[in-house]
């Protein structure tokens, strides 16, 4: 058979969605498993053993159904026997439905049971409430597919390790010092993002007392965040952000990204896709959380998480209406001490 597993819609949500491929793959080890993911996603899944063939879903700048028949025509087109389907809209199984797949699997929301030939349950909401990761496993229960996988996982292809380090010479970076990367963006809102003279200090603190070197990441809708860390450490003759930190935000496509943080030895980063790339490399991240809750995003894994204890967290809020004081409360020093502490003696997957 051909088997398509239609991922979520955001980097985070599809690292924490890679222990259904595994399940997949183990389930249905002599058919073909395709993933479908949006475009700009695609590289991450092509880095994926799990996985056949990656169907990516490119809309072309399209909304509503006009976006979900351009989907629905790329499924079409591979033929597909079986599509379970991560997203809980109702529009991604209409898509699947449009597309002719004659099996379509997935939790039963958003009114679209009647489209689905395997409508699973959705977990009750309970307190503690269920990591996503556990979320997309109790799925794979739901369809008597045995969850193999605890935890995403996820190595970085040698191409995208040498790719990055060739961008990182380029740009001036420092190979002989441990690297550590810093991500202080947030796709979701700016209530999720850490206070950029906080993470200024941070990387002079990594510099100055760990002799590391800082790599800042993140997409091209970070690059104020980038620019006003850059500011607080300009140097003495106002030419740059001084020696031993590299701004790398909005220069890297996500092969050069995953190729980057796989050769970083500890990760600080808010709540965001490439906190979960990190993890899911096997290096050890301080994530710093705000507004979202960190039991159900967190990274999974031995890393350190830093919260700050207010009565309206989490509110997932976008904007902060009031003095942002879950972000406030997490002070410099801490998140320093966090990250020193996964520095000393870590060796990064990307080095040979």
């Amino acid at each position: 058979m051909r088997v398509l597993v239609r991922t979520p819609n955001w980097l985070g949500d599809i690292v924490m969605a890679l222990p259904v491929l595994v399940a997949m793959r183990a389930h249905f080890s002599g058919d073909i498993l395709a993933a479908g993911v949006p475009g700009a996603f695609a590289p991450l899944l092509a880095a994926v053993p799990a996985v056949d063939e990656v169907v990516p879903l490119r809309r072309d700048g399209r909304r509503g159904w006009r976006a979900l028949d351009a989907e629905a025509v790329t499924m079409r087109r591979g033929r597909f026997d079986v599509a379970v389907l991560l997203p809980n809209s109702f529009g991604a199984a209409w898509a699947a439905r449009r597309a002719g797949i004659r099996e379509r699997w997935g939790f039963a929301t958003q009114g679209r049971r009647p489209l689905l030939t395997r409508a699973v349950s959705r977990p009750r909401r309970r307190t503690p409430p269920l990591h996503q990761v556990a979320y997309y496993q109790q799925l794979m229960r739901g369809l008597d597919i045995e969850p193999v996988a605890p935890a995403p996982r996820l190595v970085a292809p040698l191409d995208m390790v040498a790719g990055a380090r060739s961008l990182l010479v380029l740009a001036g970076g420092d190979r002989i010092r441990p690297m550590v990367g810093i991500v202080p963006g947030a796709a979701y809102g700016h209530a999720k993002r850490w206070f950029a003279d906080r993470y200024a200090r941070v990387a002079d603190r990594l510099v100055q007392e760990l002799g590391a070197s800082v790599v800042l990441l993140g997409s091209a809708h970070d690059r104020d965040a980038g620019y006003a860390i850059e500011s607080s450490l300009a140097a003495a003759d106002g030419t740059g952000p001084g020696p031993g930190v590299v701004n790398l935000i909005g220069r890297t496509d996500l092969s050069q990204l995953i190729g980057t943080l796989a050769c970083c030895c500890a990760v600080v980063s808010g709540d965001s896709g490439s906190m979960h790339l990190a993890a899911a490399l096997g290096v050890p991240v301080t994530a710093i959380f705000g507004p979202t809750d960190d039991r159900v995003t967190a990274p999974v894994g031995s890393h350190e998480v830093l919260t700050h204890p207010v009565w309206c967290r989490p509110c997932f809020l976008r904007d902060c209406p009031i003095d942002h004081r879950c972000m406030t409360g997490i002070t410099e020093d801490r998140a320093f001490r966090a990250v020193a502490g996964q520095v000393v003696g870590f060796r990064p997957r990307g080095d040979s």
